[in-house]
Parts: structure tokens; C-alpha cells; sequence
């Protein structure tokens, strides 16, 4: 496992907590050698992540569509900063390069990146672990309702059990790096 696609907010939310899990996450990720692959924002819990992996001397790739990086949000600091053409482009250009894929908080973009990610492991597409890193619980309901899905039969339950969910870093990634995907959906 060389690189790790984080989806989060560009926003840092109203808890400190989300702050801090993303420079916690960062230097985690950097002091494993482990590569960044994200949004290529400076702004939020994006931006918060990439200065954090940065600053322990670790690398930052950031896929930025070209409106975004006109709007003068994306990071000039980073390793490499890539523009694509459109959110299409970037979500599949961090597919292509992520070994792995954590959600931290986030918005409507954050839930639908993973989803996405999510879902074409299921498909086979790929057969790369997701997680959802839960601080202070933000994912518990979301949880719970995914829970739901499995229990009223629109989810295989070893499609629930891809994920792993957990507030420390470092157990996402210990699981990552025993992870074995379940049999493809078709």
C-alpha cells in the first residue's frame, strides 16, 4: 500500500475535534510513508490534512477539477497538484491512484465520494478497503442506517463488513493492510 485517498470536508465543521483527527490522520499517514490522495483544497479539513502530512515530510497529491482551482482554492503548496477537466475526472483519477479510501466528516460531496468508492468495490471494480474514520461519532446514524439496508435485504452483510469504521487512525490502517475483499456482487 503506497498511497490513501482521504474524502473530508472543505469545511472544518464546528468541533475541534474534526481539526484535530485531520492533522492526527495526517502525520499518521506520513510517519507510515504512506502518500495523500485527496481533494487538492486548502481550505477545511482538505486543507488541514495535506499541511499536516506535509509538515512530518510526507507527500500530498491533490486532484483539483479546473472551476474549483480557478476559484483560487486549491493548495500551492503541495507535492503535486493535478487539474482535471470536471468532478468526474477527479473522482476517478483518485480512484485510480489510491490503494485505499477513508471518509473523515464531511459534507454531500464527502458521503458521495465514498459511497462511490464503496460501491464499485462491492462491484469489482476494484478491490480496495474503505473505512470511515468516526470521531466523536458523526457517522454512528449513518451507520445505523446502513445497518438498516443490510437487515431489510439490500445489502449483502459482507458488503457492510468492507468497511472499517474507527476514530483511530491507526486502526484503519492495520486493517487495511490485512483487508480481503468479499466475492464481487456479480
Amino acid at each position: 500500500m503506497k498511497r490513501i485517498a482521504v474524502y473530508c470536508g472543505s469545511s472544518l465543521g464546528t468541533e475541534p475535534a474534526y481539526k484535530a483527527a485531520a492533522i492526527q490522520l495526517g502525520h499518521t499517514l506520513a510517519q507510515a510513508s504512506l502518500e495523500l490522495v485527496y481533494g487538492g483544497g486548502k481550505v477545511g479539513l482538505m486543507g488541514t490534512i495535506a499541511d499536516a502530512v506535509l509538515a512530518e515530510g510526507g507527500l500530498v497529491t491533490g486532484i483539483i477539477p479546473n472551476a474549483l482551482e480557478s476559484r483560487e482554492i486549491g493548495h500551492p503548496g503541495l507535492s503535486t497538484l493535478e487539474v482535471v477537466t470536471d468532478m468526474h475526472a477527479r473522482k476517478k483519477r483518485m480512484s485510480d491512484l489510491a490503494d485505499g479510501f477513508i471518509a473523515m466528516p464531511g459534507g454531500t460531496g464527502t458521503m458521495e465520494e465514498i459511497f462511490e468508492v464503496w460501491t464499485w468495490g462491492q462491484l469489482g471494480y476494484h478491490h480496495k478497503p474503505c473505512a470511515f474514520l468516526n470521531i466523536n461519532g458523526y457517522y454512528d446514524d449513518l451507520l445505523e442506517f446502513i445497518d438498516k439496508m443490510v437487515n431489510d435485504g439490500f445489502m449483502r452483510p459482507e458488503f457492510r463488513e468492507m468497511l472499517t469504521v474507527s476514530d483511530q487512525p491507526e486502526v484503519i490502517l492495520e486493517a487495511f493492510a490485512c483487508y480481503r475483499p468479499p466475492h464481487d456482487k456479480w
